[in-house]
């Protein structure tokens, strides 16, 4: 399929879901300031194929209130096929309004993210196909690059827009993560593996924040969140466990995760607005990187 149509199902998609419910002459309206359409109307007869498009190829239903004429969305697919239906929408709407907004570019400021566009689609070839990788990786902590790493890759992880490839590694014999964006000279290896059947990414990540995992146990934690910083976090959950308990004055967070770098770096970014309650060890961590860091001052 054109790549140009799949794009067009998008523009459809994401443009009803942002309204709610549309009249076809107000989407039509829409369509032809769009860059999709070159000015042309959108006609019955193919915003009937386009509707028969989405639901074959995203399990998206476009129906129609016959006392309103309004057009609605049902039948979105929960879980990850949601997740990534809604990165895909986003990805997509973003490009075309950027798209359509190149005579105000210099009034948009973007954010200078590591590229992943040349190693993703490697990966994920190898991730359809269950063969190995070999690729030459350059860690963020190790000033040495280690060449000819080989792994099972059994999925992939986008984490503060980053990305990242978990997989067997078959030196180490266990699973590890890596940085899409460190990773070098990427090929995919002939030899196919099985993919085990105990493991399932979503499990895997359960109990993390990030993408770090541990050998020990979750845990249960409660962070004392100022009122303001409450909102920022009601609006952005750190993990999927987050429940909160509202004061006068301030909120209490519970989570069950692990205590990883990647947890402990997220609460000192945000500062004297959370405050680790229990458990004590996790307050004793964030006491002594607060001291180190003042100790550098």
């Amino acid at each position: 399929m054109a790549k140009n149509v799949v794009n067009k199902y998008i523009w459809i998609v994401d443009t009803i879901q942002r309204y709610g419910r549309i009249t076809r002459e107000e989407l039509n309206n829409l369509w032809v300031n769009s860059s999709f359409s070159d000015g042309i109307p959108m006609s019955r007869r193919t915003f009937y194929n386009y509707r028969q498009g989405i639901a074959d190829m995203f399990n998206i239903d476009i129906e129609n209130d016959s006392s309103t004429y309004e057009y609605y969305i049902t039948g979105e697919n929960g879980g990850q096929s949601s997740k990534l239906l809604n990165l895909l929408l986003d990805t997509a709407s973003m490009s075309g309004m950027l798209r359509d907004s190149h005579d105000v570019s210099d009034r948009i400021i973007l954010e200078d993210v590591p590229s992943a566009r040349v190693n993703l689609p490697i990966v994920m070839q190898s991730l359809k196909s269950c063969n190995r990788i070999v690729f030459s990786y350059c860690s963020y902590n190790r000033v040495n690059t280690s060449h000819g790493v080989t792994i099972e890759p059994y999925c992939v992880r986008l984490f503060k827009q980053l990305w990242y490839v978990i997989g067997y590694n078959l030196k180490d014999r266990k699973i590890k993560t890596y940085s899409l964006d460190r990773m070098s000279d990427v090929v995919i290896n002939q030899e196919t593996f099985e993919m085990p059947a105990d493991f399932d990414g979503t499990t895997y990540f359960n109990d993390c924040f990030g993408v770090m995992t541990s050998r020990g146990n979750a845990r249960d934690v409660v962070l004392r969140v100022s009122l303001n910083k409450a909102k920022y976090l009601r609006a952005l959950p750190l993990h999927h466990s987050q429940r909160e308990e509202i004061h006068d004055h301030y909120s209490l967070f519970s989570y069950h995760l692990f205590l990883t770098n990647d947890f402990v770096s997220e609460i000192l970014s945000h500062g004297a607005d959370v405050e680790v309650v229990s458990p004590p060890e996790l307050r004793a961590i964030v006491i002594s990187q607060l001291r180190s860091a003042l100790n550098q001052y």
